[in-house]
């Protein structure tokens, strides 16, 4: 199984194609999507939603996997992540693609085994499960990757599979 991971942004929008098959993961590029600050937000919007497009038709995953949002003390930052969350999902179903949504603390929880890990450790576990020799750049390709991990281990789980 492709898995697309993303980390909504709209100055950096991470992401991390990941394969897991058999439960063992691999990853197959991260990087991520930017747009320059102090330029017209409905442009930044346009180009997420047009490089999305093109990052899922080359891509071909088989699911993407997108972190939900979590408001903290900057709403007016929140709304316009919302917004670049908005125009990728838009992206993905426009290709068809099944979409799953994971909370902030499900992929630490999966990726670490505590719900309240570090950013640091969040970053650690994932290179030691893909054997990287070093971490993935940018910080937002990183998170991508573990939300993508995230998908593998629960899409691959044994209750997950009793229940299909």
């Amino acid at each position: 199984m492709r898995i697309l991971g993303i980390d909504p942004g709209y100055g950096i929008t991470g992401f991390g194609i990941v394969e897991a098959q058999a439960g063992a993961c691999r990853l197959l590029r991260c990087g991520a999507i930017t747009t320059p600050p102090n330029t017209e937000f409905s442009w930044r919007l346009e180009v997420i939603y047009h490089d999305m497009q093109q990052l899922l038709e080359t891509a071909k995953p088989d699911a993407v996997a997108i972190e939900e949002l979590f408001f903290g003390q900057n709403v007016t930052t929140g709304i316009n992540v919302a917004q670049s969350r908005g125009v990728i999902l838009l992206a993905i179903r426009q290709a068809g693609v099944p979409i799953y949504e994971y909370k902030p603390m499900q992929v630490k929880q999966s990726v670490v085994g505590y719900g309240n890990a570090t950013k640091r450790q969040v970053m650690d576990m994932t290179k030691r499960i893909l054997h990287l020799e070093a971490l993935p750049k940018p910080d937002d390709a990183a998170d991508a990757i573990a939300i993508a991990l995230c998908h593998a281990r629960s899409s691959t789980s044994l209750l997950a599979r009793h229940l299909k």
